[in-house]
């Protein structure tokens, strides 16, 4: 008995270690150079190929009249609007005389808004064309044929069975890796010694915590990389986008102080560096905002500094409304757009319905986290140009780099109403139209 368990011993020793020799080499070491090699593009196009057969199995059991009708539906929506503004619409109706079929354009846009409105839908994750293999995306499909079911159980199994485990453990020895890294290094005195320490670990922490999602992360213009003293603008759409760009780069941050785990990472990452966060309260006022963000990038010593204008996150499909308090700062924006591939998962973080530790679960059980990332050329501020056109001008580039469209409307409506301001905004645009079509003074009606 006592050399049967001796056995046992060795054996599950010889294990323990076969399985740290691994780590270290496999992940460890390319993670604190950050080299790749190889496996995740491996991994990636395995589950390509799976994904294609699948959408070859799906084509064959479903008529090809509502396939295309499904794909129709995905890709135009419930209601196919004209692509006009009030002034083409109204404008050319009626000339000199108040139009009372005026009435009817916005009777139309009203019950489009009820029927599938351009905003709500921001807030809900990507539709698919085709199926993922992810229950969470499923529509029955996996009944289409049993080779379908097959491989459709073999992979809950994969993912929640062999990966799951394998990227929690990943993620924890990165968490607290990340503390107690921090923590050693926060005791240093300040220098150069102790910001390229800092850097070195955030930087590799993060690199870990991309792989612990199969993370597959193509970077494109790196010599458009932000610089020091400058300002980082990024589409954003979950807390990943975060642990993307710092996985190339190290931003000091701003942005809500958060309690739980994203707050343990906040305060860990404020022993080395210096970020902006601020409270609830506090970030309702814009003035103590611009105040620390302007002191922020007039030492050009500081780190570049990453901001989200959008203020929420959004579905990737479009780029929603910048907030100008960014824009008013001065310094130069650099630009970068964030693109996701929604066939590995969602990477979609709609924190309206899902719990943060929800959110990472179904990240944790999706197939991969794959995105592109362009760092975009630097921009600065025109002559009388003002911040709010000056920030449209920077969402247009960002949203046509990532081919997501642009919508001029707030991100804050997830949580808030339409602000009146905006209603008033459209009332006086009508008034213009009718004002110089002459109609007003002259008791012209049709």
């Amino acid at each position: 008995m006592e050399e049967n368990r001796e056995g046992h011993g060795l054996a599950g020793g010889k294990i323990l270690s076969i399985w740290t020799i691994l780590f270290v080499a496999l992940i460890l070491l390319p993670s604190m150079f950050r080299v790749s090699l190889g496996i995740s593009h491996f991994y990636v196009k395995i589950v390509i190929k799976i994904l294609q057969w699948a959408t070859l199995q799906i084509e064959e059991g479903v008529k090809k009249q509502k396939a295309l009708a499904l794909e129709n539906l995905i890709s135009t929506g419930i209601i196919q609007r004209e692509e006009t503004s009030m002034e083409e619409e109204i404008a050319g109706q009626c000339q000199g005389r108040l139009n009372l079929a005026d009435v009817m354009y916005f009777s139309k846009k009203g019950c489009e808004a009820v029927a599938e409105d351009e905003v709500t839908r921001r807030f809900s994750s990507e539709e698919l064309v085709s199926w993922n293999l992810l229950s969470r995306t499923n529509a029955n499909l996996h009944h289409v044929s049993w080779q379908l079911t097959v491989v459709w159980v073999i992979g809950i199994l994969i993912r929640y069975c062999l990966l799951m485990p394998f990227r929690v453990c990943l993620a924890v020895f990165s968490i607290l890796l990340l503390v107690s890294a921090t923590t050693v290094v926060g005791q240093f005195p300040n220098g150069r010694v102790k910001c390229w320490l800092s850097n070195q670990v955030q930087m590799i922490c993060a690199t870990l915590g991309v792989r612990c999602l199969s993370g597959l992360v193509h970077f494109h213009n790196r010599e458009n990389r932000p610089q020091e003293g400058g300002i980082c603008v990024a589409n954003h759409t979950s807390p990943l986008d975060v642990l993307i760009l710092a996985s190339d780069g190290c931003y000091s941050l701003v942005g809500q102080a958060h309690g739980g785990l994203l707050g343990l990472i906040q305060k860990s990452c404020m022993q080395t560096t210096q970020h902006v966060l601020f409270e609830r309260s506090e970030m309702k006022d814009r003035h103590l905002v611009r105040k620390k963000i302007r002191e922020h990038i007039a030492d050009k010593a500081k780190l570049p500094i990453l901001i989200f204008p959008e203020g929420t996150c959004i579905n990737n499909t479009s780029v929603m409304m910048f907030k100008k308090g960014s824009f008013e700062v001065g310094g130069t924006i650099h630009p970068v757009a964030i693109k996701y591939d929604p066939r590995f998962g969602d990477a979609f973080w709609n924190s309206t319905k899902y719990s943060m530790m929800t959110y990472i679960f179904n990240v944790m059980t999706s197939w991969a986290i794959v995105c592109n990332v362009w760092y975009l050329p630097p921009m600065v501020k025109e002559e009388e140009e003002d911040a709010v056109h000056f920030a449209n001008r920077v969402k247009a580039v960002i949203a046509a780099q990532g081919g997501m469209s642009v919508l001029p409307w707030d991100g804050g409506l997830k949580r808030k109403k339409v602000k009146e301001s905006f209603k008033e905004e459209q009332q006086k645009k009508y008034c213009q139209i009718v004002i110089e079509n002459g109609s007003v003074g002259n008791g012209n009606v049709c």
